[in-house]
């Protein structure tokens, strides 16, 4: 009898199981190599803004996104405009609009929703304690969010530091989050910057610092292990995506660069080892984030007149413009990412 037990079987018996106990989930698994050279993945972030208005344009993006053939989506951070409140509910609402994506969606962490919290106009917060209340809430568990859900690798424990931080393997490419938010990464700068709008003391702006030294190390070494798998896998493509514009659209003269101004010194280390990582790279790199609301596509690094010719920046959508991006992924052709904006009717 037990020779005959085969493994069908025992997935429809454990399958029954996990219903009679209410545990059934959905999980959706990666494919092989083999059998998803070509596959499509949703990008959108930087939305709703309830100063925009923005919920009613929500139900038809989401519907755009469902209605598609993409096999997962991530949302690259701000649950809410910077001028808003940065209330418990609030992450509540995030939780609902992403409960109601068919396909796995994976959430990275804005500067809204935790960074600018202590600001006056935000309510005042320990920006800190909304941190770890934002990896308590928004990583309820360690797979996406979404019905259907996806295993994913993270670097930090659930609840805990860097729980945020995410990475996994899907048809030959290699997907990463990070949570590298606007508003210069939390680094602060001095006492202006420390208390211009904002209730923090200068105890408080000292713990931001700290905290921005200790996950600036965390994102680094998270970019090691990242470009160390798609190396050992041979992988055909790395995706990176996180929430702030590190100042690449800002001019540079001959006598002056303006991304290199301390207003964006708290993503110099992280773009550096990106770029390291990339030169040593055979495959493409997709660097993707939001913060600036706007669709572009370009080849920012090293310098205007330097291409690093294996990076491509995706900015995407954000509020008032509620659309989203797609992107194709065939591993079998040497650009790898197809990207196409996708605008919904009507928003």
């Amino acid at each position: 009898m037990r020779d005959q037990f085969n493994i069908k079987q025992f997935k429809i018996g454990m399958t029954a199981m996990l219903a009679a106990f209410g545990l059934g989930v959905a999980l959706m698994p990666a494919p092989t190599t083999a059998q998803s050279q070509k596959f499509t993945f949703g990008l959108w972030g930087d939305m709703p803004y309830a100063k925009a208005n923005d919920a009613p344009k929500i139900p038809a993006l989401l519907d755009s996104i469902n209605a598609s053939n993409i096999d997962f989506s991530i949302y690259d951070g701000d649950i809410k405009d910077g001028s808003s409140k940065c209330t418990d509910n609030i992450f509540q609402e995030a939780l609902e609009m992403f409960g109601k994506m068919n396909k796995p969606v994976h959430y990275v962490p804005g500067d809204n929703e935790w960074t600018d919290c202590h600001r006056v106009n935000n309510g005042g917060y320990d920006n800190l304690e909304r941190l770890a209340y934002t990896r308590k809430t928004m990583i309820p568990g360690m797979e996406s969010l979404g019905k259907t859900k996806m295993a994913v690798e993270r670097q930090g424990k659930l609840g805990e530091k860097f729980v945020e931080n995410f990475r996994f393997s899907y048809g030959g490419v290699v997907f990463a989050g990070l949570n590298v938010p606007g508003s210069n990464n939390n680094k602060v700068l001095g006492e202006k910057d420390c208390t211009e709008k904002s209730v923090r003391k200068a105890e408080q702006c000292d713990a931001d610092n700290a905290e921005y030294i200790e996950r600036d190390a965390a994102n680094i070494k998270w970019l090691d292990d990242i470009f160390a798998k798609a190396r050992t896998d041979k992988a055909a493509g790395v995706v990176l995506v996180w929430q702030g514009d590190p100042g690449f659209d800002l001019p540079e003269t001959e006598e002056h660069d303006e991304s290199k101004e301390a207003k964006f010194s708290g993503y110099t280390a992280f773009l550096s080892k990106i770029v390291a990582e990339t030169e040593k790279y055979d495959g493409q790199v997709l660097v993707v984030h939001g913060d600036t609301h706007f669709f572009k596509v370009d080849k920012p690094l090293y310098s205007p007149t330097k291409l690093l010719p294996n990076l491509t920046r995706l900015q995407t959508f954000g509020s008032p413009a509620i659309h989203w991006v797609r992107v194709t992924v065939d591993a079998s052709e040497p650009s790898v990412f197809t990207i196409q904006p996708v605008i919904v009717k009507g928003n």
